[in-house]
Formats: C-alpha cells, sequence, structure tokens
C-alpha cells in the first residue's frame, strides 16, 4: 500500500468520506504530521512515529494507533454512552460505516499515541 491519500483513493465513495473524516480530524489536530506507512499500513507519522492508521476491512473500519494500550486507555476515559458504538481490542478500535467514531474520541486517540510518542515510558504503563 502506499500513502495515505493514494489509499483514500482506492476505496469506494461511502467509505473514503469515512476513514478520510477519521485522517482529517488527526490532521486538524496536529497539523505538523505527515504521510507514511507503519507494518505495511498507510499511516500518518508524527515526529517519524506512526501516529494512527485508519483502513477499511471486510466487516468494519480500524484505527490502528500502532498501540496496545491506547484503545483501552481511550475506552476508559469515555462514559458508556459514548463506548457503544465502537468495540476495541489491544492495538485496534473498530466501528461501523454508519456509526463513525466521535471526533472527540479521535482526538483522545491521538493524543494518548502521541504522548506515548513523546514518553515512551508510558507504553510500559
Amino acid at each position: 500500500m502506499g500513502t495515505v491519500d493514494e489509499y483514500l483513493e482506492s476505496l469506494d465513495p461511502d467509505d473514503r468520506a469515512v476513514v478520510s473524516h477519521v485522517f482529517d480530524v488527526v490532521r486538524a489536530a496536529v497539523p505538523d504530521v505527515e504521510q507514511g506507512k507503519s507494518y505495511g499500513m498507510p499511516a500518518l507519522l508524527y515526529r517519524g512515529k506512526a501516529l494512527i492508521s485508519v483502513m477499511r476491512t471486510r466487516k468494519h473500519i480500524g484505527v490502528y494507533p500502532f498501540s496496545g494500550r491506547v484503545p483501552d486507555v481511550v475506552a476508559a476515559g469515555l462514559p458508556e454512552t459514548e463506548r457503544a458504538g465502537f468495540d476495541h481490542d489491544k492495538g485496534t478500535i473498530r466501528f461501523q460505516p454508519d456509526a463513525p467514531l466521535p471526533d472527540e474520541t479521535i482526538r483522545a486517540v491521538v493524543a494518548a499515541r502521541i504522548a506515548e510518542i513523546e514518553d515512551p515510558s508510558l507504553r510500559k504503563a
């Protein structure tokens, strides 16, 4: 896979709108991100480190913050009503295109991952 922009072009229009929105929220929150790849996935990079990838799979849209800790941290900080629209596991957050992640949740994922990039000891916490 190539860059984020190339990946977005490969999606059908409905999925592209949802996936692109997540990337747009990230870019607005962190204007100095760059496009790149990590683990073979198109990703946005922060200070040369993988920040986030968003991919359409057969069954859902996955958000990958390149951290096993971030999904748990973000989910724990949300009220139950906000967690209802997605599920998470180590390293991924999954949601359906017709029930996208709230922008606040996306920003929380990004903030938690940036904290890890800036302080790698958090990854062991």
